[in-house]
């Protein structure tokens, strides 16, 4: 696993869905698919944008850079697609440009099931 600690560090799409955040500002990404613990880009997720009354709604000023450090939130959501390996994020929330929260689909986990077996 490389070091996350730049744009320039990271996959082709790494560096996507990072620029997605950016553009989207506020909002949630959801049904992104991951292969091999990286964001997959066909197909492509659905983008909500919520817009702010009053607010900034432009995508952040860092979009238009090639290079940067990433903040610590972006990290340890690669982190996170990278552990999942194969699998679903159900969704991303996104505040600021920066994910703040992720629902992930856990490989296995359906409802109704037991890890004992079937109870009686």
């Amino acid at each position: 696993m490389n070091e996350l600690s730049t744009k320039s560090s990271l996959s082709d799409s790494e560096q996507w869905l990072v620029e997605l955040m950016q553009t989207l500002n506020f909002g949630r990404i959801e049904a992104l698919h991951v292969r091999a613990g990286t964001p997959v880009v066909n197909p492509a997720p659905q983008v909500i944008q919520k817009l702010k009354i009053g607010g900034e709604n432009g995508p952040r000023p860092e979009r238009a850079h090639d290079d940067f450090l990433l903040k610590r939130q972006t990290i340890e959501m690669l982190e996170a697609l990278r552990k999942l390996g194969d699998g679903k994020v159900l969704a991303i929330e996104v505040k600021h440009g920066l994910p703040f929260s992720l629902e992930i689909e856990l490989p296995g986990a359906k409802a109704g099931s037991s890890a004992g077996g079937r109870r009686g």
